[in-house]
């Protein structure tokens, strides 16, 4: 009972002391004090040495910081930008922009922030399209061959490339 006591004591501890070796100080250096990389692998007498699965939970990498939830979507666009990306769909079909210009702007630029974070799937991009870009007369989008030439209207305006 005693040594399952002092185990689960030295856990927090070895644990501490690791993340204090692992981070530099603020002069550049990145050495830890010798007094801390000694301890932090030692065990106290009577204590068995660290078990596998806290040495695997102090060496595993840490994980990649998220990006951010605006992560490719692009600033609110000029009037020029928004007259060329009205422009350019509506070359494409007039109905896709429909007396909306607001609206078409920030499907555009949702759609953007879809092409940014699933640049090689195509068909996914395809099917956000004709599921953001409707009418009245296309509930339903409009169809996989106008939706590759709006998601090229998009990648061509507004869209900053990758």
């Amino acid at each position: 009972m005693r040594l399952r006591t002092l185990a689960l004591a030295a856990v927090p501890l070895t644990a501490m002391l690791a993340l204090t070796a692992c981070s530099s100080s603020s002069t550049g250096g990145s050495a830890a004090s010798p007094a801390a990389s000694t301890t932090a692998g030692a065990a106290t007498p009577g204590q068995d040495a660290a078990s596998p699965a806290d040495s695997a939970a102090a060496s595993a990498p840490a994980s990649k910081a998220a990006p951010p939830a605006d992560a490719g979507l692009p600033p609110k666009p000029d009037a020029a930008t928004t007259a060329k990306l009205i422009a350019a769909l509506d070359a494409v079909d007039k109905d896709i922009v429909g007396g909306k210009p607001d609206q078409a702007v920030e499907n555009a630029r949702k759609q953007c922030q879809d092409i940014y974070n699933t640049p090689k799937d195509r068909a996914k991009l395809v099917s956000q399209i004709n599921q953001r870009f409707t009418s009245p007369s296309h509930p339903n989008g409009f169809g996989p061959d106008t939706a590759e030439k709006i998601l090229i209207a998009l990648q061509t305006t507004i869209c900053p490339r990758q």
